[in-house]
């Protein structure tokens, strides 16, 4: 029997210049049960078989496709602690500037 993390599905990261997102696809028998009104807490999400370190956050349903749970946190999160390293969040601000060509002169 497959257990029901390694049916989960999930995105490469993507980012903007606060957050970095990522979307994690449910298989269809696991995504009936999602409530339809409200997005899932950290316990939720991690009780249904979603693995990922600290700091994502639910934070929007894609009402054609619930079975796809979006997340975000904010560029910088230390994945061991959760919260916001000052240093990290400097490097991935720049890293980003420098993806998408948006250094300062």
């Amino acid at each position: 029997m497959t257990s029901n993390a390694s049916r989960i599905e999930y995105s490469e990261k993507y980012a903007d210049e606060a957050n970095e997102y990522r979307h994690v696809i449910l298989p269809k028998d696991i995504a009936k049960n999602l409530p339809k009104s409200r997005l899932l807490s950290e316990e939720e999400w991690r009780r249904l078989g979603v693995q990922q370190s600290r700091g994502w956050q639910h934070y929007a349903i894609h009402r054609p496709e619930p079975h796809i749970l979006l997340f975000r946190r904010p560029l910088g999160t230390d994945p061991q602690s959760g919260r916001v390293d000052p240093s990290l969040e400097r490097q991935a601000r720049e890293e980003y500037k420098n993806q998408f060509g948006l250094l300062r002169k």
